[in-house]
């Protein structure tokens, strides 16, 4: 009874919301955010300027979230660099002293308060190595402050004053008048500072709050009441005189609203605790450098850059190509059937029961306009400033939780696998599918910290490789389809998004590193297995000696990875060479190639191997892969289990231990293929498991490319540096809407993939080469003109 309970309630789910309805949803929400965030930036005023300067909150211990944006930790050479011929004058009391300490310690970390590189000039603290930093101590806010400030002014960059009140409070016992008599001597400062700020930058810390339980006596008249009063009055002040809806002497509240959660953590109640300090002097950093050094992770008071020319190109081609979309439909050419989507190991397809109706002219540009449609929302998501941003932090429940609910779906969507052989089609979706799921948790939640959780992710990406050998080379084996076409259909389906994502998003195609790991690989399996002789199944089984030869190729390939692997200087002449170079360069280096590649330089070869071994096995009929069954003898079977178990353990002890991630990476290439082989074990050796299959990780592993891709940039933020938010206030909320329009564009990018596939690359040979040197002419072309308007060197 139970059991029909749970199916028919899968079925009632599954028959009201299909993925069709999903995206429909979808994009009605994508057009309501639009309008929500854009009227809210219209209407609410404010920017990320003011949201950093103003409102933030703890993610965790010392990790400062400013509201809506990203704030970059700034080290010591990008402070010089920002800072460079510029002077920066703090003027204040004790509490602005330790600002300016904590200001000084981002460009000298290794400075104590009391090192001897503050030096006194003309009367002032002043930090004067490679940058000018004054203190200048003026408790109150008096003619005296005013003079002094128009003595400094002239030269100065960067002004931040503040008047601590506990010498006008003390001396005057916290009356109304001496509210009154400091709004009248701020007004008067507040002309000169104006004036400063037209040309430099003007900061007013609000004063933070005092923690009045252990204050000492002769502070006790000091209170948080009267400390807010003071801050109103100067906020009013400042505000007064605003230019185009802007105060030109910005407000410094984000350390105050700091300061409200750990000043009872002061050892006196009065000045704050280092960390607190720490989060004053870095929003001030923020503000200052981001507009200039425009740190990728720091969305802070950064102005976007206009569109480059590509980008302008491709959105008149998507334009263009819904222009001719809507042409067509409008003359009546409606003819126009989806085909199945190939799978991208193996495009094999299911066969409809009808024929399939050939796709008419429509067909392309239709599929051109949907791309085009999630290509503006890209581009919104990170590259215009309408969606916020914030940054990654990391806690075992922000990993550990959302497994456990993927893990409870998984179990729920269980049924029956069609076939039973070891990694059958519906066992590697699977497969693909919760490995994706997990790596997008590992990503969004920053986990990449946690070097337990940083190694088994790695085996993760390794399992990718190694399906990537075992399908490709079973495909090859099997059916020795070594033709054009095929090659070309793989290619695509790999490459098509993100190359479009290269000119939409103006990203090189090695920071999308999966993707050209995995071309790369597939190239060199075809290659391997494609060259003289051709080893097929068919001819294999004449005669042994051809197993052999097999095997040949396969150490070749072997002894060709270890030797670029040892051959680092080798690597890099071979990959610097243009144009190649162009394909596998990310910030004019190599680098990130070699480390990617090495990474995992041997799981590929295993993935080849082990299908080699299995369906050699499979042929000879040593393996039970009937319904039921164990695939080996029953002691055999439990020996391979236990020594898997075991392997799992032992794995997950080593990386628990590791102390460094380099540590770690040297070994993993050679032990990762260990957890992967026992996981599949594991997962094909009961009968009873190979029978059974997560419908609910297989449509994901369907789909694992598009996820993995499109994370980048409407999932995650700033080129995966945070995260996006789209319903500000409200993580929990946020991170399910963000979710579900994210998976729906990865499906859709998907369907609209395998469309122009079918259009751009067509079965006939003599089309499919003339396309191909059409394509291979304008990649000439383009990469001439780009490698022309580099600036030559010294130039």
């Amino acid at each position: 009874m139970a059991v029909l309970a749970y199916s028919l309630g899968k079925r009632e789910i599954n028959q009201h919301f299909t993925i069709k309805n999903a995206k429909l949803i979808s994009l009605v929400v994508v057009i309501l955010l639009l309008v929500f965030h854009t009227a809210s930036r219209y209407y609410g005023g404010g920017d990320s300027c003011e949201w950093l300067l103003s409102r933030g909150r703890y993610l965790g211990e010392n990790v400062w979230q400013p509201y809506g944006c990203m704030m970059h930790k700034y080290k010591s050479i990008e402070a010089k660099t920002c800072l460079a011929e510029k002077r920066v004058a703090f003027v204040g009391d004790s509490r602005i002293r330790q600002l300016f300490y904590s200001f000084i310690k981002i460009i000298d970390p290794e400075r104590r308060e009391e090192g001897n590189k503050v030096i006194m000039r003309n009367g002032a603290m002043c930090f004067c190595q490679d940058i000018f930093s004054d203190f200048l101590w003026y408790p109150e806010a008096n003619n005296s402050m005013k003079e002094q400030e128009q003595g400094v002014g002239s030269g100065i960059s960067i002004l931040i004053p503040s008047i601590y009140l506990q010498w006008s409070i003390k001396l005057h016992s916290g009356s109304s008048e001496t509210l009154q008599q400091y709004k009248v001597n701020l007004t008067a400062i507040a002309v000169h500072l104006e004036r400063l700020a037209d040309h430099g930058e003007v900061y007013w810390v609000l004063q933070d709050p005092v923690n009045e339980e252990v204050l000492s006596e002769n502070r006790k008249m000091i209170t948080n009441q009267q400390l807010e009063l003071y801050n109103e009055a100067a906020a009013d002040v400042l505000n007064s005189s605003k230019r185009n809806g802007r105060s030109r002497v910005k407000l410094l509240a984000a350390s105050r609203q700091a300061a409200l959660e750990t000043i009872t953590l002061s050892d006196d109640g009065l000045h704050l605790p280092e960390s607190t300090r720490n989060v004053g002097a870095m929003v001030l950093m923020n503000s200052v450098c981001n507009k200039l050094l425009r740190p990728i992770d720091g969305s802070c008071c950064q102005t976007l850059p206009p569109p480059n020319f590509l980008q302008k190109l491709s959105a008149c081609f998507f334009l263009g190509s819904a222009l001719v979309f809507l042409i067509l439909h409008v003359l009546g050419n409606n003819r126009h059937r989806r085909p199945v989507p190939p799978d991208v190991e193996s495009l094999e397809e299911k066969k409809p029961a009808t024929a399939a109706v050939p796709l008419g002219p429509k067909a392309p540009f239709q599929a051109l306009c949907r791309m085009g449609i999630i290509m503006g929302y890209f581009y919104l998501c990170d590259r215009a400033d309408v969606f916020m941003k914030e940054q990654k932090f990391y806690t075992h429940s922000t990993f550990f939780i959302p497994l456990f609910y993927i893990f409870v779906l998984g179990v729920f969507y269980s049924e029956n696998s069609k076939e039973t052989k070891l990694l059958n089609r519906e066992q590697t979706d699977e497969w693909k599918g919760w490995m994706q799921l997990v790596i997008l948790i590992y990503h969004i939640s920053g986990a990449s910290a946690f070097i337990p959780v940083y190694m088994h992710v790695r085996v993760l990406v390794a399992a990718y490789l190694f399906q990537t050998g075992y399908g490709h080379f079973s495909f090859f084996w099997l059916k020795g389809d070594f033709g054009l076409y095929r090659v070309c259909q793989v290619l695509f389906r790999l490459n098509f998004l993100v190359l479009v994502l290269c000119v939409v998003m103006d990203r090189p195609y090695q920071f999308y590193y999966f993707v050209p790991l995995v071309t790369f690989w597939f190239v060199v399996i075809y290659a391997t297995l494609a060259m003289w002789p051709q080893i097929l199944q068919k001819k294999a089984n004449s005669s042994g000696i051809w197993h052999l030869g097999v095997l040949v190729k396969l150490l070749g390939l072997l002894l060709f990875i270890c030797f670029f692997a040892f051959s680092q200087g080798f690597f890099e002449s071979i990959f610097s060479m243009w144009p190649i170079s162009k394909l596998f360069e990310l910030n004019g280096s190599i680098h990130e190639w070699w480390f990617r590649w090495k990474l995992d330089r041997f799981a590929v070869i295993h993935g080849m191997l082990f299908a080699f071994i299995y369906l050699v096995l499979q042929k000879r009929q040593v393996l039970s892969e009937s319904k039921g069954e164990a695939l080996f003898s029953v002691k055999i079977s439990n020996l391979l289990l236990f020594l898997s178990v075991v392997s799992f353990i032992t794995y997950s002890i080593w990386a628990s231990s590791c102390k460094t991630k380099t540590e770690c990476n040297e070994m993993h290439p050679y032990i990762s293929v260990v957890q992967i082989l026992a996981f599949i074990l594991i997962r094909n050796i009961p009968g009873y498991a190979r029978s059974i299959y997560s419908s609910f990780f297989a449509w994901f592993g369907k789909i694992s490319l598009e996820l993995f891709i499109c994370q980048y940039h409407i999932w995650l933020a700033a080129d995966t540096k945070g995260i996006l938010v789209l319903i500000p206030g409200n993580p929990s909320l946020n991170i399910m809407l963000s979710t579900f329009i994210f998976v729906c564009v990865a499906h859709e990018i998907s369907l609209i993939t395998n469309d122009l596939a079918q259009v751009v690359i067509p079965k006939d040979s003599v089309a499919l080469l003339k396309r191909l040197g059409a394509v291979g002419l304008f990649s000439l072309i383009v990469l001439l003109l780009a490698r022309g308007s580099q600036p030559t060197p010294g130039a």
